[in-house]
């Protein structure tokens, strides 16, 4: 039995996964070019690093050999694989 999918944004500070889908919203189709164009495409591991606080946007998140800061709802689109207890190595 596979795991469900989850969103970036629902990962714990340090755990990893791998993109499955970007699905961008409707009222911002062109993320899931941006998206896609930054490395956050099918089969990149991806691995959060660590959240603003309060409330945890934005986010820090390396996928590949680069460090981004997403917003809450940029990495809500970005659907995961966890893979728990594998972190990304830098």
């Amino acid at each position: 039995m596979t795991s469900p999918s989850v969103p970036l944004f629902n990962l714990p500070n340090g755990d990893a996964g791998i993109v499955q889908h970007v699905l961008a919203p409707t009222t911002a189709p062109e993320w899931q070019r941006w998206l896609s164009e930054i490395g956050f495409i099918p089969g990149e591991r991806v691995q959060v690093m660590t959240r603003a606080m309060p409330g945890g946007d934005p986010l820090v998140v390396r996928v590949g050999d680069s460090t981004f800061a997403l917003r809450k709802a940029e990495a809500a689109c970005i659907l995961t694989l966890p893979l728990t207890g594998s972190p990304v190595t830098p």
